[in-house]
């Protein structure tokens, strides 16, 4: 065999976007100065949790850490996908942070992808479970993704610190995505939601619904948020509510937005002291904050929401080897604009070159 040449990078920012565009388009990579600069440098835990996601997921992959776990060598294999395949996610990221990647890697798997992922369903970092069923998977439809086969089940809610949730995954194969002329952003004409809590009273979810539809009953009248309330052993290993919402538009955009307020319980609590320690937001605020996320997310315009735009760059780009594509995207938070940017070069230069 030849001898391996490998994309050179740096830097461990977009590290699941670097991983996903190498294993789709078959081309080696090589990142270094990983965490360079902080004070423990080298892959995070679920940096190296995504790695081995990867393995599970594609045949004959080849990855190489350094000591330091500040340079890595990665060598995509052929997408397998397959399926009673388990992950544990771990508690450092929830199973969102996982799923993005995840998703796109079983659309284009030679099998099905069936995989039960174990870990955090819900907090405040990554997109939650609830925002993948409501919002991300009617996204995947614009681009020709067929809603049979496309499951996310929640078998068990899990919050921060502790986790313990677990869904159940379920990805159809497609041959490839389809351009689309999306731009039509339509007129909000319903709001739904989900509010949950994990080993709380629900009288905080019910103060999450009663805030969140105060604020949405002044503009429009079809507003429903269901409930979830979980106990004993579905209901993870730590205590915490949380809200998901989505905003439907008369032309199929689906605009979301998630919380969660988690906090550790017993004598974990009394081992936080000073600034580290930090007051529950009570659940009516939580709601009405939300709400007014949401209302700030489809003021900015587009037809998805700042969350997904990543998903939307490479969607299109997935799709641009077939057909033209135009969509339309509204202001983004300066992290996620620029994220986006980093994406479009490094889709266009590094790996579609």
């Amino acid at each position: 065999m030849g001898k391996v040449t490998y994309k050179r990078m740096k830097g461990s920012q977009n590290m699941r976007q670097r991983l996903l565009l190498a294993t789709l388009k078959s081309t080696p990579i090589l990142i270094e100065d990983i965490h360079d600069d902080d004070t423990l440098p080298g892959l995070r835990p679920h940096e190296i949790s995504l790695l081995r996601l990867f393995e599970k997921v594609t045949d004959d992959c080849l990855i190489e850490i350094n000591e330091t776990g500040t340079k890595l060598k990665y060598k995509p294999g052929i997408i397998v996908g397959g399926s009673n395949l388990v992950h544990d996610c771990g508690v450092s990221r929830s199973i969102g942070y996982f799923l993005e990647p995840l998703i796109f890697l079983g659309l284009f798997a030679r099998k099905p992808l069936n995989i039960i992922l174990n870990g955090i369903t819900n907090d405040s970092k990554d997109p939650s479970v609830d925002t993948f069923r409501s919002t991300t998977f009617p996204i995947l439809k614009h681009f020709g993704v067929p809603s049979e086969g496309l499951k996310l089940e929640i078998e068990s809610r899990g919050v921060s610190p502790h986790g313990g949730g677990e869904v159940h995954l379920t990805v159809p194969t497609v041959q490839h995505l389809t351009a689309t002329m999306w731009t039509d952003e339509g007129m909000v004409k319903r709001i739904r939601g989900e509010a949950f809590t994990t080993r709380v009273s629900v009288q905080l979810g019910n103060e999450m619904i009663y805030a969140a539809r105060g604020i949405f009953n002044r503009l429009l009248p079809d507003v429903y948020i269901a409930s979830d309330y979980r106990k004993r052993s579905v209901a993870g290993n730590s205590s915490g509510y949380g809200i998901s919402l989505v905003a439907e538009t008369t032309s199929g955009c689906c605009i979301s937005a998630d919380t969660t307020v988690s906090f550790p319980r017993g004598e974990e609590a009394d081992d936080i002291e000073g600034e580290d320690k930090k007051e529950l937001i009570p659940a009516a605020d939580v709601g009405e904050q939300i709400a007014s996320v949401l209302l700030e997310e489809i003021e900015k315009g587009g037809v998805v929401d700042s969350t997904h735009q990543v998903w939307f760059v490479i969607s299109s780009l997935c799709a641009l080897s077939k057909r033209c594509f135009k969509g339309s995207c509204g202001k983004a938070l300066t992290l996620w604009n620029r994220n986006t940017e980093t994406n479009q070069r490094f889709s266009r230069c590094s790996i579609c070159d």
